[in-house]
């Protein structure tokens, strides 16, 4: 995948699971929403397999082991390994085991999987500031982490013990709606301390460094739902990724995505794997993909034309993303995007 400046989804004549060797694969949003798989999934996913693509799941949530992980997978009928889930845990273990002595001591404020993953690194987790840790690792604990594991990283950090982020998702899904994830906890140590944490996990390149050496990939393809974690973290890493329309990115945050929040491909659903991706090629002033002509006027996207949805949509990526070169489009694309019904 190119560095530069995206200026329009690429095309693929062969399918992606054939382009790729392994999949990285992000799960909510992306393989199942609220515990149950989305639809298409189960199957493209054991396409994709059968034909030779390595399926690794790479997820930012630091609470579940990757048996867990793997478990709820098996049960949704994607039969899937502990060694075929990597965590943020997993990445900012590593990266705090660089940093510490062998055996270290380190203040867990987070839950089961971060604790796994710093045993797996030969390091030791704590509980309380008091017992000189050499580190703090904060990750999501879920909703009923106590109000006082904040203090104890506060009193850790505030005394100068490095202090490590599995990652700063603001948010994460629930099946009641959207709660806050890890990152609001941050926040709350940030806010007392003033200091800053190094952070694992995506989009910054310790998650994908880990990924690549659990997976040994050579052709990664990551696919995902979020373009500030998922899509960020390829183009961080210098590899190609596949947008699924399944999870939280809609049309407009599509088109006003900077360069680096551009896909390389964009497609409805895991069932992208299975396929080539269409050309979009330039048409005069505009571009073209399938049936559809997109062009960028003085103040709006405009849109000709019929035929596939998403090939309406690749077009109009192209033309919004040129239009803004390496800021984000501010063109109104909302008509061109209803007439496609996104």
């Amino acid at each position: 995948m190119s560095q530069g400046v995206g200026t329009g989804p690429e095309g693929s004549g062969q399918a992606l699971s054939t382009a790729y060797d392994t999949a990285l694969l992000d799960l909510d949003g992306v393989v199942y929403a609220g515990g149950s798989a989305i639809a298409h999934a189960v199957e493209s996913l054991a396409a994709a397999r059968a034909g030779g693509m390595r399926l690794a799941y790479v997820t930012n949530n630091a609470l579940r082991t990757p048996d867990t992980v793997a478990g709820h997978l098996t049960e949704l009928g994607i039969p899937t390994g502990a060694d075929d889930v990597i965590t943020s845990a997993q990445a900012v273990a590593r990266l705090i085991s660089e940093q510490v002595p062998a055996g270290a001591r380190v203040l867990v404020i987070g839950g089961e999987g971060l604790r796994v993953a710093l045993r797996e690194r030969g390091l030791e987790p704590v509980d309380s500031a008091d017992d000189e840790p050499a580190a703090v690792a904060q990750g999501y604990g879920g909703p009923d982490l106590a109000w006082g594991r904040f203090a104890e990283a506060s009193y850790a950090v505030a005394r100068g013990v490095p202090w490590f982020a599995s990652n700063t998702d603001l948010t994460i899904p629930s099946g009641r709606g959207i709660a806050p994830g890890n990152g609001a906890a941050v926040e709350v140590v940030r806010i007392a301390t003033g200091a800053e944490p190094q952070v694992a996990g995506k989009p910054l390149p310790p998650m994908h460094r880990e990924t690549v050496l659990r997976t040994g990939a050579k052709r990664p393809l990551v696919v995902g739902d979020r373009l500030d974690t998922d899509i960020e973290g390829a183009f961080n890493g210098g590899v190609d990724s596949l947008l699924v329309l399944t999870g939280v990115t809609d049309g407009r945050q599509l088109l006003a995505a900077p360069p680096q929040h551009r896909p390389t491909y964009v497609d409805a659903d895991l069932r992208g794997l299975l396929t080539g991706q269409p050309e979009v090629t330039a048409d005069g002033d505009g571009f073209r993909c399938g049936g559809w002509t997109a062009t960028a006027g003085a103040d709006r996207l405009e849109l000709t034309g019929d035929g596939e949805a998403l090939d309406g949509l690749r077009a109009l990526c192209a033309a919004a993303w040129t239009a803004a070169g390496d800021g984000s489009c501010e063109l109104d694309g909302g008509k061109a995007l209803a007439r496609l019904g996104l």
